[in-house]
């Protein structure tokens, strides 16, 4: 139980680190009060992390649910009420999890995830850049933010108005350090958690300034900012109880819902990432996680939380901090409540461009260039919905980049599926043709259209062999097209067909046996000996199949 204790703690302190400018951000983008973000933040590890399977997601308030939030609060017009639609989403979740719902994550096949990850370093670089240069938009929270909304150049190009020496220091050696740490020649004092050297040093080189040459520190606004209670009456009276009026209205159960689903999509495309990204190659299972979110948000929207989601960018901080279990997600909930309730003031001494070093890090591992060189080498079938996802997560957000992704990706499978579902064998004699279909092993209604434009196009008068022994599943409709050449178009056009290999399931009768359909080229004496000897053998291997 402790052999990972020490890998955990540390990695619980780092996420916790980042999480808590995170934190911050999103509730105040979101409108809702500063602390309701530290709450969720805590629930997110402590009582998620609790009930979760997955041994490295990290769970907390998610930008990809700020539009949402602000609009619901500005309509309801106090957040307590808006607490309702948040204990509705986490109900809803819980049912989701009893119906099974949670095994949906397992139909995005793996380009579109792994555009999603692509898509997301690069957002989180892009994103962290203003931090690492020392722009920071308002006083509280600003600048640092989640990864699931989309990038404009507006925002980088209003966030590089203004350079700090200072916070570009700090940032560029934060990033140095996490580069040196890849190294294999530093394994002997990689005991040292690189990330939390980051925030030593970074600290230290702004106080350094502070001493040395104080115009040039940063200012409190490009530092993490918390907020300080003066008592312990003063900090339990920032939590909230909800308004339960909330639950008369309808448009509140609406939000609760559109929430639900929202919530539930990112938690298991986020959970599948993670999954992917773990170096144990563990499995989570997406009902058991929709439980523990559903738990969780219930409870946020019960003390004055804001809605939870699994966050990647948390969750891929925890693997690069060397987490191995699920203490990590929870040692960073218990820092969250430890730290926000007595030492506010030393956390707010750390430089907000230390943390982005180590997001951008994290950013440029979630999308390094061998990604790209292996889904180019998988071919345009594999590269072109991938970067499409990569682009859509980055000019949009997630959702709707994952969504791009997943259409191109189904009309790449539609492509593959509308080719030619069965092998076509020809033998031409004197007295007509042998054909014979080996169906593949599926066949899905896609083809229905292939194998009619085939059926067709075989001359009047050929013995026709449909063999079904290597197919797996054949569609309904398939079957219909099948029946209908076989007994009703073939007697038309006087040919001779024999069904091979079909299941009894299928109820479908053969009109004619295999030896019916190829006797005839036996019997006409003006058959070529070579024709005569191929149908002798094709007949043998008709009796040995049976």
């Amino acid at each position: 139980m402790f052999a990972t204790l020490k890998k955990d703690a540390i990695a619980g302190l780092i996420v916790f680190l980042i999480a808590l400018p995170l934190c911050l951000g999103i509730a105040q983008a979101s409108g809702a009060p500063l602390f309701a973000g530290i709450v969720s933040g805590i629930i997110g590890g402590l009582v998620i992390g609790f009930f979760s399977k997955s041994n490295l997601s990290v769970s907390g308030p998610a930008a990809g649910l700020i539009a949402i939030v602000v609009t619901a609060i500005q309509s309801f017009g106090a957040f307590e009420i808006f607490m309702c639609a948040i204990i509705i989403a986490g109900a809803i979740q819980i049912l989701l999890s009893i119906v099974k719902a949670g095994s949906i994550a397992n139909y995005f096949p793996s380009n579109v995830i792994e555009g999603m990850m692509a898509g997301i370093g690069l957002t989180i670089i892009i994103k962290e850049l203003p931090n690492a240069f020392g722009y920071v938009k308002g006083d509280q929270g600003g600048g640092m933010a989640d990864a699931d909304n989309g990038f404009s150049m507006a925002f980088l190009s209003e966030s590089l108005q203004r350079i700090e020496p200072a916070a570009i220091i700090v940032a560029c050696t934060g990033i140095l350090i996490l580069a040196l740490w890849q190294l294999k020649a530093l394994k002997n004092i990689k005991a040292l958690p690189a990330g939390l050297l980051v925030v030593l040093i970074g600290t230290l080189i702004n106080e350094l300034f502070k001493s040395v040459n104080p115009e040039h520190a940063l200012a409190t606004s490009h530092l993490v900012h918390l907020p300080i209670p003066e008592s312990a009456s003063e900090f339990i009276n920032q939590f909230r109880l909800p308004d339960l009026k909330g639950f008369a209205n309808p448009e509140v159960w609406k939000v609760g819902v559109v929430i639900a689903v929202v919530a539930s999509i990112e938690t298991l495309l986020c959970i599948e990432a993670t999954d992917k990204l773990d170096p144990h190659k563990r499995y989570t299972s997406g009902n058991a996680e929709l439980r523990a979110q559903g738990i969780g948000n219930m409870l946020s929207g019960l003390i004055g939380g804001l809605p939870i989601t699994s966050v990647i960018v948390r969750s891929s901080a925890n693997i690069g901090a060397g987490a191995e279990t699920k203490k990590a997600t929870m040692i960073h909930g218990a820092l969250l409540l430890v730290c926000v309730a007595t030492i506010p003031v030393l956390l707010n001494h750390i430089p907000k461009a230390a943390l982005s070093a180590i997001l951008i890090f994290t950013g440029y591992r979630l999308c390094r260039p061998a990604m790209f060189k292996h889904m180019w080498h998988g071919g345009w079938s594999q590269f072109i919905p991938f970067i499409a996802t990569v682009a859509a997560v980055v000019g949009l957000d997630l959702l709707k980049g994952v969504a791009i992704g997943l259409v191109i990706s189904i009309f790449y499978m539609l492509r593959q599926n509308l080719r030619i579902p069965f092998f076509y064998q020809r033998s031409t004699y004197s007295n007509g043709d042998l054909i014979k279909l080996t169906l593949s092993q599926e066949v899905s209604f896609l083809n229905k259209a292939a194998l009619k434009a085939t059926f067709k196009k075989i001359p009047n008068g050929s013995s026709v062999i449909i063999d079904a022994g290597k197919a797996e599943y054949i569609d309904f409709d398939v079957l219909d097209v099948i029946r209908e050449f076989a007994h009703s178009q073939a007697n038309e056009r006087n040919i001779k067909v024999s069904l091979v290999g079909f299941k009894n399931t299928y109820q479908i009768e053969t009109p004619v046996s295999e030896k019916e359909a190829v006797a005839p080229l036996l019997e006409n004496p003006e058959t070529p000996q070579r024709s005569a000897g191929n149908a002798k053998k094709l007949l043998k291997q008709l009796e040995l199949q049976n």
